[in-house]
């Protein structure tokens, strides 16, 4: 079963995830966030870094309910090769035990 242990916020709407299956993936959410109703709020950088662990790892979520369960995160959508040295970040966020 796959689930996020860590993620850390990037700057241009990007998460840097780690599973649990030692993958490391960097996922760009611009193209997600639209003008509706969901996904508006995500669209301000601050709201953006949020973004929490679901409980056991199984998905990440904002606090107005969006959220990506963490089979999309690992399997589907694709990574952006970055290097974490050179990028804003925010804090790095941990999964709840």
């Amino acid at each position: 079963m796959v689930k996020i242990i860590r993620l850390t916020v990037l700057d241009h709407y990007r998460i840097h995830f780690v599973f649990n299956d030692g993958c490391q993936k960097t996922v760009g959410f611009r193209k997600f966030l639209k003008a509706n109703t969901l996904t508006k709020p995500l669209l301000d950088p601050e709201y953006f870094k949020q973004v929490q662990i679901e409980a056991r790892g199984r998905g990440i979520f904002w606090p107005n309910g969006y959220d990506v369960c963490p089979d999309n995160l690992r399997y589907y959508l694709e990574a952006e090769a970055i290097d974490l040295g050179e990028e804003e970040t925010s804090e790095m966020v941990e999964a709840p035990a």
